[in-house]
């Protein structure tokens, strides 16, 4: 599946940039995703910050539900965070990307290739699949990963764990292992970062790879998902 990025005409708005922020539980996606906001804004650009799941009012409902509610199967848990990543690309992050806004996202579908996919067993492929079809291709310009320990990660957090922080070391680690292979894979999507760096140094890397996409670029896209 090659990329199929949307151009924008010359009387177009420019489109925005994309860029989401991946990782375990507890490696600081939540203040890089932060500090990149204040950069931007500084530079003048219109920054949207959102998450998955939550970014929206259904979102919301959705993230209590499959976080904090009563126990999911393995494709319930699936379809409900495609379900709030279909509705949050349509009704937020595409239409902001369409004006020309940098979106910031903590946590895209390389999420639930990581968590469902491999994690829970489902399948990458077919949990890709699923996202993909979900958000009619999109994929970001840049997808940061924050690389650590899941067993430092997981001590950072603080009150009570999610279903998602509860589900053991070995669920942890796979998760991990394959983050990291999909970055592998896609090495001119990906930056991956060491996430025991000070937060200052890992938000200057992460703007001298968001820096060159600044001036304008076409909406990130992939082929027919299936």
């Amino acid at each position: 599946m090659s990329t199929d990025p949307v151009p924008a005409g010359d009387d177009a708005a420019p489109a925005g940039v994309f860029v989401s922020f991946e990782g375990g539980d507890g490696v600081g996606k939540s203040t890089q995703v932060a500090l990149l906001g204040e950069h931007l804004t500084s530079l003048g650009r219109e920054v949207v910050v959102t998450r998955e799941p939550g970014g929206t009012a259904l979102g919301l409902e959705l993230r209590r539900a499959v976080l904090h509610g009563e126990h999911l199967d393995p494709r319930t848990e699936a379809l409900l965070y495609a379900t709030d990543r279909a509705h949050h690309v349509a009704s937020l992050v595409r239409p902001a990307l369409a004006r020309g806004a940098v979106v910031l996202t903590d946590r895209y579908l390389d999420s639930s290739v990581a968590y469902q996919g491999s994690g829970r067993g489902l399948g990458a492929d077919e949990v890709e699949r699923l996202s993909l079809w979900a958000v009619e291709g999109l994929l970001p310009h840049v997808t940061v990963l924050l690389d650590l320990d899941p067993v430092v990660g997981l001590a950072r957090l603080t009150g009570d764990p999610d279903r998602l922080e509860s589900a053991g070391d070995a669920f942890h680690r796979a998760t991990r292992d394959a983050f990291l292979a999909r970055a592998a894979a896609d090495p001119d999507r990906w930056l991956v970062i060491d996430a025991t760096l000070p937060a200052q140094d890992v938000a200057a890397l992460v703007r001298a790879r968001v820096a060159p996409l600044l001036g304008g670029v076409a909406t990130p896209g992939r082929g027919d998902a299936a």
